[in-house]
């Protein structure tokens, strides 16, 4: 069941007389209950996306539907209610900082109407699912970075909504940090059966928690999918380049030796082969391995590698035909990506 709907939805703004196109056409369909990454560059237009699904950007043309509702139709009254089934958090946690850990997630309970007792009791519940229940009487200030983002987090779900923002929720986090606040929001997407949509640049955000993913360059949606395939098989240069990196042009190796160059993803039947040394041996000719990685996809241990291919193109293309007989997924990469 689809329960975010994007069609057509083109975004301007105008700058100092100009028109600038933040969003191009964009379509873009998400299922309940996903997990649901948008990733891009800076400035590639993934922040004006996220902020036109509750409509706090409102389209220049186009549409967003929720639950098949669509937001450009409601009243303005309409939209407050709407929108109180939409919770967000932000890079900078956005926390009050006079109030308490336990006021600040009790502030748009506040704003519906619910009486405080309630609220409070709310409020102390969503402390346990973030594990901050000692902190109720802490001030913003006297957290660190992850325990205001839980905190962040809890408020964000005070309203019982169905779908969860995050726009670079853990960009200002450390990478252990970052880990936990994944885990805790995988935790509440299994729980509690909210669709989750994670804005990033870091695609190891992506490939630790999401589904799917749609990949946003110069404000068009150049590529979307599983995220498995994507990574396994990236078809747009901004997907490759959020994917490996500009690790060519910067490569000591590069520098020494431009020629061909080819991205290799191991399966889980060739994981545990020795495919790189077979094919030394096989070719007779050395190979430069610019890069390697492995990353947790969906479960699955997933590695890649970039490799530097020998002169000769008979060997390059023996060495490819091989890697692909062992079940590789071989792919070219271009210089600079």
């Amino acid at each position: 069941m689809s329960e975010i709907e994007i069609k057509r939805l083109t975004k301007k703004f105008q700058v100092n007389g100009d028109v600038i196109n933040a969003l191009t056409n964009v379509n873009l369909t998400i299922e309940k209950g996903d997990i649901y990454g948008i990733i891009g560059m800076s400035g590639a237009g993934k922040s004006t996306l996220v902020r036109t699904i509750n409509y706090l950007e409102k389209p220049t043309e186009g549409e967003v539907l929720i639950d098949g509702i669509n937001l450009g139709e409601l009243s303005e009254k309409e939209l407050r209610k709407k929108r109180s089934e939409i919770g967000m958090i932000f890079q900078g946690f956005n926390l009050l900082e006079q109030k308490t850990v336990l006021d600040n997630i009790c502030f748009p309970l506040e704003i519906t109407g619910t009486k405080k007792h309630a609220a409070r009791e709310r409020a102390r519940e969503l402390l346990k699912t973030v594990n901050l229940e000692e902190k109720e009487k802490a001030y913003p200030s006297q957290l660190s970075g992850g325990q205001k983002q839980r905190v962040a987090i809890a408020r964000a779900l005070a309203t019982n909504p169905k779908i969860l923002l995050c726009d670079e929720a853990t960009s200002a986090l450390d990478p252990q940090t970052t880990d936990s606040i994944l885990s805790l929001l995988k935790e509440i997407n299994e729980k509690l059966g909210i669709t989750i949509v994670v804005i990033t640049h870091q695609m190891s955000v992506v490939t630790d928690i999401c589904s799917k993913v749609a990949i946003i360059d110069n404000g068009h949606l150049v590529e979307e999918g599983e995220v498995e395939k994507v990574f396994a098989s990236p078809k747009s240069d901004a997907a490759r380049e959020l994917i490996s990196g500009k690790l060519i042009r910067y490569s000591p190796v590069a520098e020494l030796e431009s020629g061909r160059n080819i991205r290799i993803v191991f399966t889980e039947n060739s994981a545990y082969e020795p495919v790189i040394s077979n094919v030394i041996l096989r070719a007779n000719a050395p190979i430069n391995i610019l890069k390697a990685d492995t990353r947790n996809i969906g479960g699955k241990a997933i590695g890649e590698m970039i490799l530097g291919l020998p002169e000769d193109e008979k060997i390059q293309e023996e060495i490819i035909d091989y890697l692909k007989d062992r079940g590789l997924i071989v792919t070219e990469v271009n210089e600079g990506v």
